[in-house]
């Protein structure tokens, strides 16, 4: 308590501290938060904010970081505002109840950061519970925490008066190390934003923060997944075969690779056992289902149904994921993937890169926005996010990017590009690749079965594509195979290598060398 009053939440109702899952679950049942699912997990409804909201998020401008900021990404806030706008949250709260949990980011305990999550709903601190790393009782004993997540989504902002965008907002100050989010339920924007705070703390420490998930195979060997929201991070590191450290957040010090996080929050439309088993089988009493549709009296999930948000979510520990290593550590990677979701369809299913490519690729960061991850994004567009991740981004991408450069160069790791979207054409005429495809060419680079074969170059996008994979059909390595129009894929890769190079002129002056081991326009 003395904690929050310092912070300057006073006059509270009762506060609840890091209550268990079967407590909190309880207690969101009882203020009808969600309802109990048949297979025993909590599911919530987020109303009108069912994912993340871009244009509502700020950074404070306190002058002891607004020169470090990447602001062309990132839209500024003032400190009097932020000082102000919290006044009258801490107003809003008085006499309210509220829920605490207190645990950690950052698996590793040498760069572990103490966090505190306080929330005005139930569902939110079960959540916060799940997706982050849990502290035992010793550890609370004493807790100090350095980054503070304050969610209150009742509270509504008045632009007018606080200089929002809308009612809802999410705010991070790195100065006051706290985070203000009000007026959506949204769980995500609390995972998020503390994403936001490690991207600027962690370089810091000579650790480069990651989106991204990983794994680790049987003789030990870690790889890593880079890629945006549906590009399938934690479908293809949940792997039978492989060991889950984390499915999303990383960070990658000179001792190795540790996940952030301690759960994993899974897009599940169109989830099932016989495509996804380890994630279906997560899902149960401890988990949280969020916008997900369900009958009235069985309370049956329907998992095929976007009758709400295609951005369904699962919440639920890692080690709700059988063999999840835990904790979250392993060994510098032998292997990249950097996965994208080419609605074009004209990527190749699998390519090996160059040391130069893999910087060129992760700069510009290549995917397809895909429907219901962001509001207002109904179908998927085009779109280049630098290093995986810019939404997350603080600081400027040349600083992540430099990081990854120097661990590839001394760890000798190799690196992949893996398209898990459209081939036979663009999105509308083609189809979605074939995850158990996508899955073996996966375990083929992870296994070094790629190491050996022969490769063709690419003539547009210059990348190395292997005439044969174990468990592939050959003639869908090579994209323009797949076409029955030939000179329509001829135009749109040409389409698409011009949008590459004018997405990286805005990175040319610091890293020209890089200019030509991308796409080819002409």
């Amino acid at each position: 308590m003395d904690h929050l009053k310092s912070l300057g939440l006073s006059n509270l109702g009762k506060v609840y501290f890091n209550l268990s899952v079967s407590r909190l679950i309880e207690e969101a049942v009882k203020r009808g938060e969600g309802v109990l699912a048949s297979n025993g997990a909590f599911i919530v409804k987020t109303g009108k904010y069912t994912g993340r909201s871009p244009n509502d998020k700020f950074i404070v401008e306190d002058p002891e970081v607004k020169d470090e900021i990447w602001w062309s990404n990132n839209k500024p806030f003032p400190s009097e505002k932020f000082d102000a706008l919290f006044r009258r949250m801490a107003s809003y709260l008085q006499n309210r109840e509220l829920f605490v949990f207190d645990g950690f980011v950052g698996a590793d305990p040498r760069y572990r950061i103490p966090l505190r999550v306080v929330t005005e709903y139930a569902y939110q601190n079960l959540f916060a519970r799940q997706l982050f790393i849990r502290a035992d009782k010793k550890e609370l004993e004493g807790f100090k925490p350095e980054i503070t997540v304050i969610a209150a989504p009742g509270f509504k902002a008045q632009p007018e008066v606080d200089g929002t965008n809308s009612e809802a907002f999410i705010i991070l100050s790195f100065k006051k190390k706290m985070v203000l989010i009000g007026g959506t339920l949204y769980s995500g924007e609390i995972k998020k934003s503390v994403f936001t705070m490690l991207n600027y703390f962690m370089p810091k420490a000579g650790v480069l923060s990651m989106h991204c998930s990983a794994n680790k195979g049987q003789d030990g060997s870690t790889a890593l997944f880079f890629g945006l929201s549906g590009t399938g991070k934690t479908t293809l590191s949940a792997d039978p075969e492989r060991f889950l450290i984390g499915d999303d957040e990383h960070g990658w010090s000179d001792e190795g690779i540790f996940n952030f996080e301690g759960g994993c929050y899974a897009k599940c439309i169109n989830l099932s056992r016989e495509k996804e088993p380890q994630i279906y089988d997560a899902i149960r009493f401890g988990a949280v289902l969020e916008n997900v549709v369900y009958d009235d009296i069985t309370r049956e999930p329907d998992y095929s149904s976007d009758a709400i948000t295609e951005n369904t979510r699962a919440a639920y520990p890692v080690d709700f994921i059988p063999g999840a290593v835990i904790p979250g550590i392993g060994g510098h990677p032998r292997t990249i993937i950097f996965l994208t979701a080419d609605a074009f369809g004209v990527m190749p299913p699998i390519a090996k890169l160059s040391f130069e490519q893999a910087m060129y690729y992760f700069i510009s960061g290549y995917t397809s926005k895909l429907a219901g991850t962001e509001r207002g994004v109904t179908e998927p567009q085009a779109t280049f996010s630098a290093c995986f991740g810019a939404p997350f981004l603080p600081l400027s991408p040349i600083v992540y990017a430099k990081l990854l450069g120097e661990k590839i160069k001394k760890y000798g790791t190799e690196v992949f590009l893996v398209n898990t979207g459209w081939t036979g054409g663009p999105y509308g005429i083609g189809r979605r690749m074939d995850l158990s495809y996508t899955r073996a060419m996966v375990k083929s680079a992870l296994s070094g079965k790629l190491s050996g074969v022969e490769y063709e170059k690419d003539p547009v996008f210059g990348l190395m594509i292997p005439r044969v994979c174990p468990g592939v059909p050959s003639e869908i390595l090579n994209p323009k195979n797949t076409w029955h129009d030939k000179k329509a894929y001829d135009e749109t890769a040409k389409k698409l290598a011009r949008s590459f190079v004018d997405n990286f002129k805005k990175f040319s002056q610091e890293l020209s060398e890089l200019a030509a081991f991308g796409p080819k326009a002409d």
